[in-house]
């Protein structure tokens, strides 16, 4: 294996001269995925371009390649896994990459909540658990063991549709403010609504208030979307009058209610693309892909929704040199960082992926 290192002494012209030359060698071979809240100077090398799902479907697809490059965080990989091809191997080009709201939620603690709720009803019954697409590979087998299902932000409330029409409650992880905002979009009201602390008994909550609730939503978020506050709606509101915002609804249910659009990454890049000229956006999502609305639209007045610079910092683990080194490593006939989620828990994980993917 070639060693990382010294690649940090390249410049920038040289590591992009490098990269080039490595893709070209590879050929077909390998697929470069570039997830839309990737630094730029990763992201110009990628051969196809999205959020993860959409990625990991598309690379599906691309069947004559044998390695499959995703610049992402870990379970983006972990999806890539398991919905590729048995001869294709998945590479993940910094293992450090991770995602903290998927680490919010692990299998020995939705197990111990499902255990604490089964005490208290009859869960197989009257609970569908749901875990965000945005979580490890064994959360998705989880659901996929107990008739429960994956979501996206983008499905979100229609896979709590399909779950209401098969039982009375949800659980839903690890993020809290997607599946707020989607449940109340159904008409549930908060108060039927109830946010499992796993650090506490019980979630922290009364037997009563846990039966007669609806929504179980996991105490976990995005430490990106959870920065925009709606105080800094207030503040582009007032600042620059006809401005539009939009955010993703990984981002708070105030934040969420006080703006004009909400969606995925591929909602928000195409609302302001469609927008017309000289209209004014402000946009809560990460700052990669702001900045990159900002320079693809120069028409359009563009703003991050943040006074202050949040981004996704595990994402950007990704950077030009660990790609360069996978690369010259596949040139080299070596693979380093592949992502193997084992062939059980894929199978039980596939069939929630299965079962979103039939209903929406």
């Amino acid at each position: 294996m070639i060693p990382l290192e010294p690649y940090y002494e390249l410049s920038d012209a040289d590591l992009d001269s490098r990269i080039q030359a490595a893709k070209s060698a590879l050929g077909s071979d390998c697929v470069i995925l570039g997830h839309h809240y990737q630094r730029e100077e990763v992201y110009k090398f990628a051969d196809l371009t999205g959020d993860s799902l959409k990625l990991s479907r598309l690379a599906s697809q691309r069947a004559d390649a044998k390695y499959i490059v995703f610049c992402g965080v870990h379970f983006m990989a972990e999806v890539a896994d398991i919905l590729s091809a048995p001869h294709q191997t998945v590479i993940l080009p910094d293992m450090a990459a991770g995602c903290s709201m998927a680490d919010m939620a692990d299998l020995p603690r939705v197990q111990s909540a499902w255990n604490d709720l089964a005490a208290l009803m009859d869960v197989d019954a009257l609970v569908t658990p749901i875990t965000y697409v945005n979580s490890m590979a064994d959360l998705k087998a989880f659901c996929g063991a107990h008739e429960g299902v994956v979501c996206t932000s983008s499905n979100a409330s229609r896979i709590l549709e399909w779950a209401f029409a098969r039982r009375e409650k949800v659980l839903f992880f690890p993020d809290q403010h997607l599946g707020r905002i989607s449940a109340h979009g159904l008409g549930v009201p908060l108060e039927q609504m109830v946010v499992w602390d796993p650090t506490r008994p019980n979630g922290g909550l009364e037997p009563a208030a846990v039966r007669q609730a609806r929504v179980i939503l996991w105490d976990g978020y995005c430490s990106v979307h959870q920065m925009f506050q709606p105080a800094h709606v207030e503040l582009f509101r007032a600042r620059y009058p006809g401005i539009r915002v939009i955010v993703h609804p990984e981002c708070s249910f105030e934040v969420c209610r006080m703006a004009d659009a909400r969606g995925s990454t591929e909602l928000i890049q195409t609302t302001v693309r469609d927008a017309p000229s000289g209209s004014i956006w402000a946009i809560g999502t990460e700052l990669n892909l702001v900045n990159r609305l900002k320079h693809e639209m120069p028409d359009k007045e563009i703003h991050f929704l943040c006074p202050t610079v949040c981004m996704c910092s595990t994402m950007f683990r990704i950077d030009a040199q660990h790609l360069c080194w996978t690369l010259e490593n596949l040139v080299a006939g070596v693979v380093v960082n592949g992502i193997s989620v084992p062939r059980d828990v894929a199978a039980s994980a596939r069939i929630a992926l299965d079962r979103m993917l039939a209903v929406a």
